[in-house]
């Protein structure tokens, strides 16, 4: 095969990057879609007073995501990837369900827990990796990364318009019927995998203890703590500095929303284009960090909150393409259900403490107090992030390769 058409993406390839992002985009979808409301509807709730209760609420997803990504990245190595991607789905649907019937927080609760139970988004990767060739992977990764950016922007900006049509009741039963779709898509648009890669196993104690890989799980750990705790009071603000009402955020999150994607497009072609990533990246963690540090400051502004949530949709959006593409990178093919179970259960992870610790953190000190222990979190990740070790973009490792102490971040 000439030179050209290696470095040309096939139909299939393409196929895979498209329909897998869509069936990240609509499972991530429903999860997301909760995010700027539901700190207000839980008031209406039995038990909804309790911020506590409505930060584990927001959590509980990531928790359970957590417990199971591992064993259903495991489950899709033995049984297929496609069979275990739907499982997950049907699992993901009935909890949509339960927190639909839901008359009061716990049961909120309870459906969130089963609704995270469905946790496939180690198998979507993996079989992401598995369709497509080596050099084309970070482009496929980055496809998925950004999917979810794009869903999370989007929910931000309909999810009060659908609260004010349909209640959050109704947002739980679409939650589940975009799940249904999803099963369709896995079915009918997917292609199927090929046999397993040969080569011989890379034990799991490797992936956990390489540093380059940890440095990657801390970010998106930290990442989607951010987000979450973010969340438990940005709608709240939006209200008490603003006088906006709930069905009104829109305003402010669409501006945000669609100048964030033009600022985030140009980063990405010269980080890629110049062989940059690791000054985008580190940037980008900068940016985030700075958002989180002016919020904690001055957030009883509502203009600061607005272009609080400008720069966090800019960063946000910036590092979920990333992160999945870097650590396509930096996992050999043999580790790679492994590398990214690991990667989506410190993401999930991320999600439940940032919703427990957020609404613990606000019930006992304030709003502002949220932002300035994420600030803290994020230096960490800055400190990491910056001492990562250089290889060559987009490596392509011999099968026989193990696992190496590095990663590209030019």
């Amino acid at each position: 095969m000439s030179d050209h058409l290696t470095d040309v993406m096939s139909r299939e390839e393409k196929r895979a990057g498209v329909s897998l992002a869509s069936i990240f985009a609509l499972r991530m979808l429903g999860m997301f879609l909760i995010l700027p409301v539901f700190a207000i509807h839980a008031r209406t709730l039995p038990g909804g007073d309790n911020l506590t209760m409505v930060g584990i609420a927001l959590g509980a997803y990531g928790l359970t995501q957590a417990i199971f990504q591992i064993p259903f990245g495991v489950a899709s190595d033995a049984f297929g990837r496609k069979r275990v991607i739907i499982v997950g789905l049907l699992i993901f649907a009935i909890g949509s369900v339960v927190a639909a019937l839901a008359t009061d927080i716990y049961w909120t609760i309870f459906g969130r827990v089963v609704q995270g139970a469905g946790a496939i988004s180690a198998a979507i990767t993996a079989l992401a990796a598995d369709l497509t060739r080596e050099q084309h992977r970070t482009k496929v990764m980055a496809m998925i990364g950004s999917s979810i950016g794009l869903v999370f922007a989007l929910s931000l900006v309909v999810a009060p318009l659908l609260y004010a049509a349909i209640g959050m009741s109704g947002i739980f039963w679409m939650t589940g019927v975009l799940a249904l779709i999803a099963i369709a898509v896995v079915t009918y648009l997917v292609p199927e995998p090929p046999p397993p890669h040969p080569g011989p196993r890379v034990p799991l104690s490797e992936v956990l203890v390489n540093t380059q890989l940890l440095r990657l799980n801390l970010g998106i750990f930290t990442l989607h703590m951010s987000q979450m705790m973010m969340f438990v009071v940005v709608p709240g603000l939006l209200i008490s500095t603003g006088d906006l009402p709930l069905a009104s955020h829109w305003k402010v999150y669409l501006p945000a929303v669609l100048v964030s994607f033009v600022l985030m497009v140009p980063a990405i072609i010269y980080a890629e284009k110049r062989q940059k990533l690791r000054t985008v990246f580190v940037a980008a963690i900068i940016l985030l960090l700075l958002t989180l540090l002016v919020l904690g400051l001055q957030g009883n502004h509502f203009y600061v909150v607005a272009g609080g949530l400008l720069s966090f949709f800019v960063a946000f959006n910036l590092l979920e393409a990333m992160l999945p593409s870097l650590i396509s990178r930096v996992a050999p093919p043999q580790a790679k259900g492994a590398a990214l179970g690991v990667y989506n259960t410190t993401q999930a992870l991320g999600l439940f403490f940032g919703g427990a610790l957020g609404g613990w953190i606000a019930k006992h000190f304030g709003p502002q107090s949220v932002f300035v222990f994420a600030a803290g979190i994020n230096t960490l990740w800055l400190a990491a992030a910056a001492t990562m070790q250089p290889i060559l973009p987009r490596q392509v490792m011999p099968a026989k390769t193990p696992l190496p102490d590095q990663g590209q971040l030019n």
